[in-house]
């Protein structure tokens, strides 16, 4: 089976059959613009969705839960405190949080929010595109909307160095992907343009990277097995479909019945 570089003892292939084993049940506080796709998606890599924001709800929804998922794309005062909220629960039981810090940079109150929730609570990873983790790393990075529109002069080192400040996984989204512990850096080369085409697909890599910390535990290897997961599947979807309109559907499909051979076969890290 396809293996990541220097000692990694399980393959991608080996932590998508446990996740989709595990069920791994992962509480998201996400956008009202992608939950249904966040849901859909964390049910076909093999996960239970839960999408509740409710503050008398989160603390006993977070005990049951394997991982918590925070997306800020569609910000409000009682969703962010919700946050807090959820991932304070979640640091109490030893349950890692996902942060996705969508249009960071974009807006003072979206960076602030990011920061205050990163001062609040442990975060186990932190996702984003390029012009995100750059923003959040000092590296620079430019954001408009929810979109990156250029990402650090040095990604791949902007990545490293939040990973070194913040003591967590990061991913940093793009051409090529980047992920890192803060000593180590990978490079993942799949995917596909049709990507940055639908709404939701950056939201749905942070679903699944809550399947599989929660599942396999929280490392360079869980992350990068699960956005390259991701990624090779977009590429079968896109190899079948005629447009935006009918890849999007056909994620799902191929997420869902990815097999070990296409990963063999298709998996491109450095």
């Amino acid at each position: 089976m396809a293996k990541f570089r220097g000692d990694m003892n399980q393959s991608v292939a080996t932590m998508m059959t446990r996740v989709r084993d595990a069920h791994p049940l992962v509480h998201h506080i996400t956008n009202y613009v992608t939950v249904n796709d966040c849901a859909n998606v964390c049910i076909c890599a093999g996960g239970a969705p839960v999408m509740t924001d409710a503050v008398q709800d989160i603390p006993e929804m977070v005990a049951h839960a394997s991982a918590v998922v925070l997306n800020i794309g569609t910000l409000n005062s009682r969703t962010s405190d919700a946050m807090i909220v959820a991932g304070k629960s979640a640091n109490l039981a030893g349950i890692p949080v996902v942060l996705d810090p969508v249009g960071v940079g974009a807006t003072s109150y979206r960076t602030e929010t990011a920061e205050r929730i990163m001062r609040s609570v442990k975060i186990a990873v932190i996702k984003g595109n390029a012009g995100e983790i750059g923003i959040l790393a000092g590296a620079g990075g430019e954001v408009r909307g929810v979109d990156a529109v250029s990402g650090a002069h040095d990604t791949a080192s902007a990545t490293q160095q939040l990973a070194q400040r913040t003591n967590a996984i990061v991913a940093a989204t793009g051409q090529i992907d980047y992920v890192s512990d803060g000593t180590t850096a990978l490079a993942l080369r799949n995917g596909t343009p049709l990507l940055e085409q639908v709404s939701g697909t950056g939201c749905m890599v942070s679903s699944i990277v809550g399947c599989y910390v929660g599942t396999c535990g929280v490392s360079l290897e869980s992350v990068a097995a699960a956005i390259s997961v991701f990624n090779i599947a977009a590429e079968i979807a896109a190899s079948k479909a005629d447009g935006p309109g009918t890849f999007k559907p056909r994620l799902l499909d191929a997420v869902a019945t990815l097999r070990p051979a296409d990963i063999d076969a298709r998996l491109k890290v450095a």
